[in-house]
């Protein structure tokens, strides 16, 4: 999740050093508030999600650096080449960076708990938060020329956050990507079996099934509904999925149509601005009890016994027949 260390103070850590505690895996967005190194620091195994830079000359620089800030897996986001459409954040007041109105002042003001604990905390920290991770180099470039790499701040007027501006990416920028770093590398944002098969032959080790949450491409089909047909395209190549997994039976329907991995979002950051590291936990503990309490009920041993045949499939009548 990205921003997480709006929802709490240092959130970013706090939900990697609880999934740490718990031995899950978290995932470290490129769109947050605290530097890489420092998550990188305080949970070893977390893995990393990047944005590739909009200047493609500086793709190596930006992985060499999080190469050396320890993270080891690296998940490559590829569903964002465009920004779009902001109606929904525009209803918000939302923006990134955000923009003070009143709006924006009005929310914080009536958010007492929020206000102190996480915003002024924040200030008297560290000052005003920043997107620390948009490039390789935060503040100026190793040539020690004139050009700035600005550490955007959260709250701007003059200054826009270019996370979105990929137009130009293909899929040689993936080989690329694959050339130059090490470790385990993950493709996410794959729809269809068509990309899935591209980014394995691109040189991933496994992708994530996502839309992005719903809120990219208006009428985008699900990951789930995609799944069967992913994974039969790819013969036993590793494939996660995301997006609007709640609960325990949730998950065990994707473990049976395939999916090695759910990867969850907004659940642990809903718990993480309501009560912090405690919040996190509790939120872990209880998808956790689900699973095993699910996998009971159903009569298996553990996740290895799940199997599309665990799966009805629900049929309905219209007017041509049978569907399913």
């Amino acid at each position: 999740m990205g921003l997480a260390a709006l929802s709490a103070f240092r959130g970013d850590v706090i939900l990697a050093q609880s999934a740490a505690e718990a031995g899950i895996v978290s995932v470290m967005s490129g769109a947050s508030l605290i530097p890489m190194e420092t998550v990188a620091n305080a949970a070893p195994r977390t893995w990393f999600q990047a944005y590739l830079p909009v200047d493609s000359a500086r793709v190596d620089r930006y992985l060499a650096r999080v190469e050396e800030a320890g993270f080891r897996v690296l998940v490559l986001t590829v569903d964002m080449p465009v920004a779009a459409s902001p109606e929904n954040m525009r209803r918000g007041g939302f923006s990134a960076p955000l923009e003070w109105s009143p709006t924006l002042i009005a929310d914080g003001m009536t958010h007492p708990r929020w206000l102190l604990g996480t915003l002024l905390r924040t200030l008297a920290a560290q000052g005003m938060p920043c997107f620390e991770n948009s490039f390789a180099e935060p503040r100026c470039s190793p040539e020690g020329n004139d050009q700035v790499f600005p550490r955007i701040p959260l709250v701007s007027r003059k200054t826009r956050l270019r996370f979105a501006a990929r137009d130009a990416l293909t899929w040689r920028d993936v080989h690329h990507v694959r050339s130059r770093w090490s470790g385990p590398l993950v493709v996410k944002g794959i729809l269809g079996p068509q990309d899935a098969v591209l980014a394995r032959e691109g040189g991933a080790d496994a992708i994530v099934l996502s839309n992005h949450g719903g809120r990219r491409l208006d009428s985008a089909v699900s990951a789930l509904r995609q799944l069967e047909t992913v994974v039969d395209a790819l013969d036993g190549f590793p494939v996660l999925i995301d997006g609007g997994f709640r609960r325990g039976t949730d998950v065990l329907k994707a473990l049976c149509l395939g999916a090695r991995m759910v990867l969850v979002g907004r659940p642990f950051n809903y718990a993480l601005a309501t009560a912090g590291a405690c919040g996190v936990r509790h939120a872990i503990d209880l998808l956790a009890t689900e699973v095993d309490r699910d996998l009971a009920l159903l009569g298996v041993g553990s996740c290895t016994g799940l199997t599309r045949e665990r799966i009805v499939r629900r049929f309905t009548c219209g007017s041509g027949g049978m569907t399913s």
